[in-house]
């Protein structure tokens, strides 16, 4: 189809509003935090689908608090998990374009903006955004932020790293057509990976996706140590599955975090029976960290919180991954069975 009949049909459909899909649970004050910065978008024309996942603290009453100022919808349904509640939003959303942001994020006042500039100069049926840290955001808090977003820990596979096109969007900052729902069916019931799994069938249905640099979010990732251990423990698990579910799928960069693992524990074993030069690569490598998180955040002690997060990260991921490995490559079991009794507990 000419590109001239794409804008013109881009430019009708964004008479319509774009819809906002938040799926919630539990966290009203961080839902509040999030429609605040919606209402004080540069632009408005969007509507607001919140859809409470079976929460026993209600986000309804901040809800109400912004029905005069935004164009928002409150929905409460049985838990099923964030994938399912995202297409339930989506199926009660109004608009012909839909944005998926997760709870714990805020957005800059000019981000509406921005995605509707970028899709109006060159539509894509799915885009993604990445996500920074922000000026108030606390010492932990940004110190994660640089563990999920380094070429130090991540390899260039998240956010503002990856390549523009055939990008895999994440589900806390997401849009795509309508269309690209009705064709896709939305989200699986994959436990975690499940924005990845989508962006795949996206991809496979010959549909475009692609990264907007500039349409970031803040995302708070309000955890505990132990919490974003667990976390990223799950995602690890979840690049075997979605290698199981899409073969070829699995690139070198997504073992990084498994070899770097097993090969630390490799070095410190090295140090204690042979030499303690063993060191010397991993001691190198938490002074790249220390420096990058240290000059990027202006903060010695971000720094110093980097490492311990970093390495986290890093341990958290690689573990999952080889636990992954081991129960659905070579024992076989099915796709739940590496997450057991850690899954949200």
């Amino acid at each position: 189809m000419p590109q001239s009949v794409i804008n013109t049909r881009w430019r009708r459909r964004f008479e319509v509003k774009i819809s906002f899909i938040i799926p919630v649970y539990n966290r009203p004050g961080e839902t509040e935090e999030l429609l605040q910065s919606l209402s004080l978008q540069t632009e408005q024309g969007f509507e607001i689908v919140i859809v409470e996942d079976g929460s026993s603290e209600s986000s309804e009453p901040v809800v109400e608090k912004y029905r005069d100022q935004l164009d928002i919808h409150y929905y409460f349904k049985d838990n099923s998990g964030p994938g399912p509640s995202r297409n339930f939003g989506c199926e009660k959303a109004n608009g012909d374009y839909v944005i998926f942001l997760d709870s714990d994020c805020v957005v800059p006042e000019n981000y509406f903006a921005v995605v509707r500039e970028s899709l109006e100069k060159n539509y894509s049926d799915a885009f993604g955004g990445p996500d920074r840290a922000h000026k108030d955001f606390t010492k932990f808090q940004k110190a994660i932020n640089f563990s999920m977003t380094s070429f130090l820990t991540t390899g260039g596979i998240r956010g503002g790293n990856e390549k523009m096109e055939k990008f895999h969007p994440r589900s806390f900052n997401m849009g795509f057509s309508k269309q690209v729902f009705e064709a896709t069916g939305g989200f699986s019931t994959m436990r975690f990976g499940e924005d990845v799994d989508l962006s795949i069938r996206i991809m496979e249905h010959g549909y475009r996706t692609r990264l907007i640099r500039e349409a970031f979010v803040f995302h708070k990732r309000r955890t505990s140590l132990r919490q974003f251990f667990k976390q990223v423990y799950n995602s690890g698990i979840a690049r075997i599955n979605l290698h199981k579910r899409h073969p070829g799928t699995l690139k070198l960069v997504h073992t990084a975090p498994a070899v770097f693992t097993l090969g630390v524990l490799m070095l410190i074993l090295l140090s204690i029976l042979v030499s303690g030069y063993f060191l010397l690569p991993v001691l190198l490598h938490i002074v790249l960290l220390f420096l990058s998180a240290a000059v990027k955040n202006n903060s010695l002690s971000i720094g110093i919180l980097a490492i311990v997060t970093s390495y986290t990260q890093l341990f958290g991921y690689g573990t999952g991954f080889i636990n992954a490995f081991w129960r659905r490559m070579i024992l076989g079991r099915d796709e739940f069975s590496a997450f057991n009794k850690n899954f949200y507990k």
